[in-house]
């Protein structure tokens, strides 16, 4: 999709929800309830509120600045309209726009301002319309953009022949139905415009238009049409395409694989039974020779604990959020909510890690739990700690709407302090007091055996590139499509489609981490755990790899603080995709291992 517009959705009731999870959620904000959300209705020259947002260069989405950065008109005094905190942590800052659109009235050529403009200032628009600067804003919850000026290269290829103007007229085009606003458009008037090309200081009258019309669409339809693109028969095909793709690969492909393993696995329990009839002191091969070892706890067995319990609240958080966007909480243009509804989710669901950590550490005879306890809470909040810190610098060093003020930080420190540690700290204590033994059939033996030289594809790193390549191909081509709506301004509202992938991908990653253990047994290596988190949690590097490819390739992102924003955020995601992955490929790991070992008999 091409420039598209920016904005954000009304918040209104999700449609099928239950009052009760309704009602939690309107509590934690991730549907606000304002006097903006309602069904407003409107009498003839009734002022509508106009809210200008932020500025900034197409390409670059995460880079955007208050409105009156640029020395636009603006009222006397600004003044901010208070935002939820989904709105600042998308970097909204919502002020009075200086335009008067009064419900139904038409203007034509209305002044706003006449202003002197300096060559500073001067300046900073001819930078601003270089860069492709849009403006943002909202009226009456609904969207409106449009881009500040243009260049006109006039088919040249010097930058010094290239001609530099700035809009000065905007036409809003404003539909209503009855007495409620419907639709806005903004347009800019090529033929009021104003050269910037030289420094030089100028004075330029701002002014703008606005024209009613009447439409048959009702109030609660009328923000399908910012969805429609993403729901666009060409799109779709794609989409689907690239379900079934993936769908007719993972079958093939898993398929093949568990034929192999489903018959090799026969074979071994007959063979094994067969050894158990005729033993005449032979020694025993393949997995059943390490049945002595493959119970065996690991090293670092607390970092290993706390890896699937923030594994399995990141696979919690996952499925939650699926939940309410498939229940229709998400709206186009508001990621707002989502931001939102990650933030209290996680914040609720850190018990899960606590409790899965703690009660499978003790399991595994640890007795540090508190130590335990502790690293798990931190090793997924301590990275995306010390990497907000960083960009929340370089947003303040570029004054960008993207660093979060105090007041907003306090709130999620208070959030992680009243929230979250409590939470963790009620699952440890709960997952300690289960007191519940490791289920091996299998006894370990009192030393482990050695495990013999493996040829080079058999090492950790190539088991994890095999394993991590086959999920990360049935869901590549829709990761594109999510990549251009966070990182970019398409609508992204498929999202039945997206939890068809999401299965998917947890399927494969179950299947081929399992597929990984086998051919590992098989060879008498005996250190499965870490091997099936590592090959479970891999596809989360092929992610990351992918964004160097759509960084450079798909996207026209540019400048330090886009760069860093995008590989910095990008890296918390997908570390915690490989902290999820990797806890869902260990968990399937684990319930092969048993069942193997439970279908022989083992002295």
């Amino acid at each position: 999709m091409s420039k598209k517009a920016m904005g954000m959705a009304p918040r209104r009731k999700a449609k099928g929800m239950a009052p009760a999870t309704l009602s939690l959620l309107l509590c934690f904000g991730i549907i606000g309830v304002s006097s903006d959300s309602s069904d407003h209705r409107y009498k003839p020259s009734e002022v509508v509120p106009l809210y200008a947002n932020k500025v900034g260069p197409f390409h670059n989405p995460s880079v955007t600045y208050r409105y009156f950065d640029l020395p636009f008109c603006s009222p006397a005094p600004v003044k901010d309209k208070l935002e939820a905190l989904g709105e600042v942590l998308n970097g909204d800052r919502l002020v009075d726009a200086p335009y008067k659109l009064e419900f139904r009235a038409d203007h034509d050529s209305t002044s706003v301002c006449k202003k002197h403009l300096t060559k500073e200032e001067v300046a900073r628009f001819r930078s601003a319309v270089d860069k492709e600067y849009y403006f943002q804003m909202y009226y009456d919850d609904l969207p409106v953009w449009g881009f500040i000026g243009k260049v006109d290269k006039d088919g040249g290829t010097d930058p010094r022949e290239y001609k530099y103007f700035l809009y000065r007229h905007i036409m809003f085009e404003v539909f209503h139905n009855n007495d409620n606003v419907i639709e806005i458009n903004a347009h800019t008037d090529t033929n009021s415009m104003v050269d910037i090309t030289e420094d030089k200081e100028i004075d330029v009258e701002f002014m703008y238009s606005v024209k009613w019309k009447e439409t048959v669409t009702p109030f609660e339809k009328r923000m399908e049409k910012y969805s429609q693109s993403s729901s666009l028969p060409q799109h779709l095909e794609i989409h689907w395409f690239s379900i079934v793709n993936s769908c007719v690969t993972v079958l093939l492909l898993t398929g093949f694989l568990a034929t192999i393993l489903m018959r090799v696995l026969k074979n071994d329990f007959v063979k094994y039974d067969h050894d158990e009839e005729t033993r005449d002191d032979q020694e025993e091969t393949g997995w059943k020779y390490v049945h002595g070892d493959v119970f065996r706890f690991p090293n670092n067995k607390s970092l290993l604990a706390a890896c699937l319990g923030s594994g399995t609240q990141l696979f919690a958080l996952a499925i939650f959020v699926f939940a309410l966007a498939l229940v229709g909480v998400f709206y186009p243009y508001n990621r707002g909510a989502l931001f939102t509804a990650l933030l209290v989710i996680y914040a609720l669901t850190s018990g899960i890690a606590g409790y899965t950590a703690t009660s499978f550490y003790c399991q595994m005879e640890g007795s540090d739990w508190v130590r335990n306890l502790l690293l798990t809470g931190f090793l997924f909040c301590g990275p995306l700690f010390l990497t907000f810190c960083f960009l929340n610098t370089v947003a303040i060093v570029y004054n960008a709407t993207a660093a979060l003020p105090f007041g907003t930080i306090l709130v999620i420190v208070l959030i992680w302090a009243l929230v979250t540690s409590p939470l963790l700290i009620l699952g440890g204590i709960a997952g300690r007091n289960r007191k519940r033994e490791f289920q091996a059939p299998c006894r370990t033996t009192k030393y482990p055996r050695e495990i013999p030289a493996l040829p080079w594809y058999r090492k950790t790193i190539p088991q994890m590139a095999m394993a991590g390549f086959l999920p990360f191909s049935a869901i590549y081509i829709e990761l594109y499509y999510i990549f251009a709506s966070v990182w970019g301004h398409r609508i992204y509202t498929i999202y039945s489609i997206l939890s068809v992938v999401f299965v998917i991908l947890l399927i494969v990653t179950a299947f081929i981490t399992v597929a990984m253990t086998y051919f590992q047994l098989a060879a008498e290596d005996h250190e499965w755990w870490w091997r099936a988190l590592l090959c479970g949690g891999s596809t989360g590097l092929f992610i990351y790899a992918y964004c160097f490819y759509y960084y450079y390739a798909r996207s026209d992102m540019s400048g330090f603080m886009q760069t860093s924003f995008f590989f910095g955020y990008m890296a918390c995601i997908c570390y915690g995709f490989f902290l999820m992955l990797g806890s869902i490929g260990f968990r399937a790991s684990l319930l092969f291992v048993r069942h193997i070992y439970r279908s022989i008999k083992c002295e």
